[in-house]
């Protein structure tokens, strides 16, 4: 699918709003989260090791989706590029991958624990629940390969012994998932301290599901 966006000024601007967003949201720490979004020029994706605050739109890197390395004079992209240009490729209408360490949805993914239907905004991820990819290696093929398979059908998992990653049909949606995941898992963890959460059922999801199709934020 061709994408809204043009590798411009504005929109890589629009790349490190989204991580100064993602930041104050909490759903971040550090220089661990990274944010890519397709263009018509490839995919543009945060670099590595980078603080927020002093991110500018030149140091965001141009990759092609075809697999071939990226144009020369660039920053380094982010260590995780490798799911994040995979997921892109495996999903043609998603536009945005967004990638974090939120602290609740990290604790489940060290438990290999997936979020079950205890909500119904587990509907926002495109299933019944948000599934763990096993783990390998940061950075690793091994880590795209799973987490591609994990997101088969759905637009988020956690990510076992690391974080959590979610796509979008634009930038905004797909921040606007990663916070919903992290606000999810923690109540989720928190149900569980205090008892047994009482799951939907596959009818009661089904019927959120088709209700969800006018729900949240939109597409530009």
């Amino acid at each position: 699918m061709q994408s809204p966006y043009s590798d411009t000024t504005e929109t890589r601007q629009a790349i490190i709003e989204a991580c100064l967003a993602m930041q104050a949201a909490g759903v971040n720490q550090g220089v661990s989260g990274n944010i890519s979004l397709r263009t018509d020029a490839g995919m543009l994706i945060t670099p590595s090791g980078q603080d927020y605050e002093k991110m500018h739109p030149d140091m965001m890197v141009l990759m092609p989706l075809d697999g071939s390395p990226p144009g020369k004079g660039q920053m380094k992209p982010s260590s995780e590029w490798q799911f994040h240009r995979d997921i892109l490729l495996a999903k043609p209408a998603e536009m945005a991958v967004v990638h974090a360490h939120p602290v609740f949805c990290t604790a489940l993914a060290m438990n290999h624990q997936p979020i079950p239907a205890c909500h119904y905004m587990v509907a926002a991820f495109g299933g019944d629940d948000v599934p763990v990819a096993e783990y390998a290696l940061f950075g690793s093929q091994d880590l795209s390969r799973l987490v591609v398979q994990a997101l088969e059908n759905r637009y988020g998992c956690l990510m076992a012994n690391h974080g959590a990653v979610v796509t979008g049909d634009s930038l905004d949606r797909a921040l606007w998932r990663m916070i919903e995941l992290e606000t999810l898992a923690k109540g989720y963890v928190t149900s569980l301290s205090i008892g047994n959460p009482k799951i939907l059922t596959p009818e009661q999801m089904s019927e959120v599901k088709k209700a969800f199709a006018d729900y949240g934020l939109r597409a530009r």
